[in-house]
């Protein structure tokens, strides 16, 4: 992150006519959250003294404790390139604080602030870097989305120049102009599916990038006449989407996962790792696929990962510890889709980790077979267990790893645990258009 004073932000917004700051902040369920202030307002704005209705954000304080204050990340300050209506508008992300000064125990950027200053009084850095894939579909007459896609392209596929690829072009230049490094763009597998991958930063900085990512992508789209969604599975017999996460810890500048003597370039500090997010995969699902959606991603055919195993060499378990080694060593985990929470995903996934080296775990052997090939009997004979199937069987393991449990924290965790249950009793009673058109008639 640029290290910007108070000073530097004034001097910009005035070098560039900011007209107004946009202070953003996400709330529990991963849903950002803004409070627009005009530019005359700057000096309350840096010195934290915004304040907003805490009351009115699901899963934050209640009425009686309304009062809440956004202490902005001076190094998250950027102008945002698509709104310019009404003169330049500049984004910080802002930290959530009580009225007595204290941290807010449900902010989730804290939860993961704690996760970070776990590992650094161990001597790590944690570092992250997210695949985000995400579906563009046509919008109607009226702006309202449709379930048409804009092609029917494949995993990589270079057709005619179509709305999609250009539209994908100018997310990566508004990205670009917010200071992402864009490494790679591309088609995905499903028709209408994107891709695009930035460069690895700090976990914190990750987080807020995925965050800023996905309002980009949507606001490009929405500005092009098409709507992005991020929904993990929105077109049935197609891949769905998935937020891969690619992690690596760091010791006195040095990647602490790399081992050129192991037969796998790996160290035993990274094998710990590994156990450790094995040790803990059921009972953070609930926060890597926190949708009842997420769910029909998780299936077997896809290459989405629904069994806990891990590998160096293939794709269909849970773990992989992609080519890359040296500096570049890291461990991905497969199964997040991108409506988690990223801040809560990251902070649960580093206590998962750090948890499997402070207690020197050790990881099965990895599967090298392709699992969706296995008959149950061969996974049960390797003892290749799998993911929960749903949203309420991921909540019942989550109520159960205390570890996962005491990262989201006593604020967190039972607001969390409510909603989803309530999201899962509702999608228990609806009646969908599958069941229409299978018992209607029939009975």
């Amino acid at each position: 992150m640029p290290r910007y004073t108070k000073e530097d932000i004034a001097r910009i917004v005035k070098e560039q006519n900011v007209r107004f700051i946009r202070l953003q902040f996400t709330d529990i369920f991963g849903q950002l959250k803004n409070v627009d202030v005009p530019v005359s307002q700057l000096d309350k704005v840096l010195e934290g003294k915004s304040m907003f209705d805490g009351s009115s954000i699901e899963g934050f304080v209640r009425i009686q404790e309304s009062d809440m204050y956004l202490k902005p990340d001076f190094g998250s300050f950027v102008c945002i390139p698509w709104q310019q209506q009404f003169g330049k508008v500049a984004r910080l992300i802002c930290d959530v604080y009580m009225p007595d000064g204290t941290p807010f125990e449900g902010d989730p950027r804290y939860r993961l602030r704690k996760a970070l200053a776990e590992a650094a009084e161990l001597g790590y850095s944690f570092n992250v870097g997210p695949e985000c894939e995400f579906f563009l579909f046509k919008a109607d007459e009226n702006g309202k989305p449709t379930t048409h896609v804009l092609d029917k392209a494949g995993y990589f596929d270079l057709g005619t120049i179509d709305r999609g690829c250009i539209v994908r072009r100018e997310m990566c230049l508004a990205l670009e102009d917010m200071g992402y490094e864009v490494e790679a763009s591309h088609h995905e597998c499903a028709p209408g599916q994107h891709e695009i991958d930035f460069k690895y930063a700090d976990a914190l900085s990750s987080a807020d990038n995925i965050m800023t990512f996905k309002l980009a992508v949507k606001s490009v789209a929405q500005k092009n006449g098409l709507h992005a969604t991020f929904m993990p599975k929105p077109v049935y017999g197609q891949a769905g989407s998935g937020m891969h996460t690619n992690m690596s810890l760091f010791k006195d500048g040095r990647n602490v996962f790399a081992d050129e003597n192991d037969k796998l370039g790996l160290s035993k500090e990274a094998y710990s790792f590994i156990a450790g997010l094995i040790e803990h995969a059921k009972g953070m699902t609930a926060i890597t696929n926190p949708l009842v959606n997420s769910y029909k991603r998780l299936v077997p055919g896809y290459e989405a990962p629904c069994y806990i195993a891990w590998s160096a060499q293939n794709r269909s378990p849970l773990i992989r510890v992609p080519n890359a080694r040296g500096m570049g060593t890291r461990v991905e985990l497969r199964n997040p889709d991108p409506c988690a929470n990223p801040y809560l995903e990251l902070a649960v996934c580093l206590a998962a980790g750090l948890d499997g080296i402070k207690r020197g775990l050790t990881p099965p052997p990895s599967v090298d077979l392709n699992i969706y090939e296995l008959s149950a009997q061969q996974r049960a004979e390797m003892k290749i267990d799998s993911l929960p199937a749903s949203l309420h069987n991921a909540i019942t393991e989550m109520q159960k790893d205390e570890l996962v449990m005491s990262v989201l924290g006593p604020h967190i965790a039972p607001r969390y645990i409510e909603a989803k249950l309530r999201d899962w009793e509702d999608y228990r009673m609806h009646v969908t258009d599958w069941e229409i058109q299978k018992y209607f008639t029939a009975f």
